[in-house]
């Protein structure tokens, strides 16, 4: 055999090994995902329990297990507003063992923190939103006795920087909510951050601060005995738990929507058959009657959008909150 013909033969031996190895791949890729889960399944939730997320992450977690017939554990790993259980989430190996429930807000810390530990857009493999809860911008009666969007938006502007609002902290919803809110309407509005909700709720329902942003289902409550006022809520379409309450869209003013998704992760790389396995899973458990009950005793709406239309969302949000910030002045931790 002459050399050109043996440097041919070599590589048509290399070119077969290629192609059955691409072969064996596409084979066991579905096989794989045939035999998925085969052992328990963790769902982190980076805040502590009772949080909304916690709330998602434990209703499905039990329709998950006996559908799959292994072990859906729920872990909490609060800590470092939420970074530390996005971070272990990350660095994980993505076989689908590992995942992550997380909210509205792990889109808006790129913008409010400057030493992220992870990239929120390729670390991860959004898989599916599942849920969404409403926010609705109150305000104390007696501190603030405005009774309309537009009453509250003329008594800002002939007073600039006499109303003041309450947020559980920088960087939280409620504070990028109302920075959204301000911008959008040219107003000034002094911000007085609190080390959570508790001590800004307290403040507002004794009239020491005029507003604040509240899931829908948090503020009803309040809003039935006459101690708070809903001016709007701030979504696309009024709120199922809230029917009389008008959203900002409706009243004419777009972009100022904070609905709070609430979806699931898995690190970046997860095979596509898992990724579809999770989302034909979802599809259907957020349309169980049971699982939409439960979640609307919480004041959350089942919901349901795809791995490639989450991903979008999540994207999109990174960068519409990121603008938010700079436009504010906020200094990113």
């Amino acid at each position: 055999m002459d050399e050109r013909s043996a440097v041919r033969l070599a590589w048509l031996g290399f070119a077969l090994g290629s192609a059955c190895l691409a072969g064996a791949a596409t084979v066991v890729a579905p096989a794989f995902a045939q035999s998925y889960p085969s052992r328990q399944i963790t769902l982190v939730v980076p805040f502590t329990p009772g949080t909304g997320i916690d709330i998602v992450a434990r209703t499905l977690g039990p329709v998950l297990a006996q559908r799959w017939g292994q072990p859906v554990v729920v872990e909490n790993k609060p800590g470092a507003s939420g970074n530390l259980g996005a971070d272990i989430v990350a660095k994980s190996q993505p076989h689908g063992y590992t995942m992550m429930v997380s909210v509205l807000t792990f889109a808006m810390t790129p913008g409010v923190s400057s030493n992220l530990p992870y990239d929120p857009i390729n670390d991860f493999t959004p898989l599916a939103e599942v849920a969404r809860g409403g926010m609705a911008l109150v305000v104390n009666p007696k501190a603030l006795p405005v009774t309309s969007v537009q009453e509250l938006i003329a008594t800002a502007k002939a007073k600039p920087g006499a109303l003041n609002y309450a947020s559980p902290g920088n960087g939280t919803a409620q504070h990028l909510g109302m920075e959204l809110f301000k911008q959008q309407l040219g107003l000034d509005i002094v911000h007085i951050p609190y080390k959570g909700t508790a001590g800004a709720l307290a403040d507002l329902l004794g009239g020491h601060v005029h507003m604040y942003y509240l899931p829908v289902h948090n503020a009803l409550p309040y809003v039935q005995d006459d101690k708070l006022r809903v001016m709007a809520v701030a979504s696309a379409k009024r709120s199922i738990m809230a029917p009389n309450a008008p959203s900002f869209q409706e009243l004419g003013y777009a972009n100022m929507d904070i609905e709070l998704w609430y979806g699931i992760f898995a690190p970046a790389k997860l095979p596509e058959p898992i990724v579809q396995k999770w989302e034909s899973e979802l599809s259907s458990i957020t349309a169980l009657p049971e699982v939409k009950e439960s979640l609307l005793k919480q004041g959350m709406v089942a919901t349901y959008a795809p791995s490639r239309d989450f991903a979008k969302t999540v994207k999109d949000d990174v960068v519409r909150w990121r603008a938010v910030v700079e436009k504010a002045g906020i200094k990113p931790d």
